[in-house]
């Protein structure tokens, strides 16, 4: 058991502390926080109902020893079970917007929310255009798609009942209901068949892309999600085959489509070194996002 402090701390000292536990457990981020400074950030403005960025707003307040105790006991949690801190507070944050999060599916992270929020996408978003999100797990990208660009129509769809039940949950968190809509499905199979009337202007993906190797290579917080969302077979290259196969039928004229690939940059090239993929920046670098033009793919 953790000393009671001998008196109030403030929400800085009181992170500083959790930060230290955390540190000395050897634990692993990369799940909406980067390091163990980030997540006492996080554990800490959960116990004061902030949001992890306001709580930088309040370092000097004093917070009350049932606060502190309980924050205690979230990392002891963390650190007990190896488990993502967005599952045990049921919560995320991805670039500044709140997510339920559980282990039905991924934590709500991927680099394709960057190019959503700084308007790189908006030139393939036409006003009353149709976007959809394709492995959406939680809602998480297309809730951010839908709320940059509010006059488009959003289908997201996913393999798992589970994640979409959580997705649903999202989309009712922000009052998306009419804009957002969510279908079940193995890939391409939860849409109906392709006409003129149901092409999509811009295909979002952060699809499963793990190659075999690196999945038996992941710590426990990653083993702690379904592995549905992660592995993406012995190249990472999987499903991604099949997404690029049928996304032509998908695409206007003058779509395209977005793929999240995380490390396998070298295997994507390998698979498809006659597609004129668009590399874009991301804060990771620029060879984790692409983008494909429909006039390429067809």
């Amino acid at each position: 058991m953790d000393p009671e402090p001998q008196q109030q701390l403030t929400v800085n000292q009181c992170i500083d502390q959790i930060a230290q536990k955390l540190e000395v457990a050897n634990l692993h981020y990369g799940h909406g926080a980067i390091d163990a400074q980030s997540e006492a950030l996080w554990i800490v403005s959960k116990q004061l109902d902030l949001s992890p960025v306001d709580a930088l707003d309040h370092l000097e307040q004093r917070i009350s020893v049932e606060q502190y105790q309980q924050a205690a006991s979230v990392a002891d949690q963390r650190i007990s079970t190896r488990k993502p801190l967005a599952y045990i507070l049921g919560e995320a944050w991805l670039m500044g917007v709140p997510f339920y999060s559980g282990d039905q599916s991924i934590v709500p992270r991927s680099w394709i929310a960057e190019l959503i929020v700084d308007g790189s996408l908006e030139s393939w978003l036409p006003a009353d255009g149709k976007a959809l999100d394709l492995c959406t797990g939680n809602g998480s990208l297309a809730i951010l798609l839908a709320l940059a660009c509010p006059d488009i129509h959003v289908s997201a769809c996913d393999i798992s009942m589970p994640a979409l039940s959580l997705a649903a949950r999202n989309i009712d968190r922000h009052g998306l209901g009419s804009q957002i809509e969510l279908l079940n499905g193995d890939l391409w199979d939860a849409l109906p068949e392709p006409n003129e009337e149901n092409l999509f202007d811009l295909i979002i993906c952060n699809p499963p892309y793990v190659n075999a190797t690196s999945m038996n290579a992941l710590p426990a917080e990653y083993h702690a999600e379904p592995s549905l969302a992660l592995a993406g077979g012995i190249d990472g290259m999987d499903l991604i085959r099949r997404i690029i196969a049928f996304a032509p039928d998908y695409l206007s004229e003058r779509g395209a489509i977005l793929l999240e690939i995380g490390n396998e940059y070298e295997n994507f090239k390998k698979v498809f070194p006659q597609i004129p993929a668009i590399w874009m920046e991301v804060s990771a670098g620029e060879e984790q996002v692409l983008l494909i033009q429909a006039e390429d793919l067809r």
